[in-house]
């Protein structure tokens, strides 16, 4: 019945769509939802981070409209060193 409830919490959630949450001992951080894992989504900070993180804890960010031209949906990721 937990992984039944857990699946219809993460598909409240698309990929590509603005994110935010609030890891223990840290400020609200927001992202792009990138990835469907068994029980969490991966979402790649603003900054760059990749966390796992429980779909429970994630609220869709609501965007102010401006008259400028959209942004992309694009984050630069940090290349691993070898």
């Amino acid at each position: 019945m937990q992984a039944t409830r857990d699946h219809h919490e993460m598909m409240e959630f698309n990929i590509g769509e603005k994110v935010s949450f609030e890891p223990p001992g840290r400020g609200k951080l927001t992202g792009i939802l990138m990835k469907y894992n068994k029980k969490t989504v991966t979402v790649i900070t603003d900054q760059g981070q990749r966390w796992n993180v429980s779909p429970y804890l994630l609220s869709k960010v609501v965007e102010a409209k401006t008259n400028s031209s959209k942004k992309d949906n694009v984050i630069p990721l940090k290349k691993k060193k070898a």
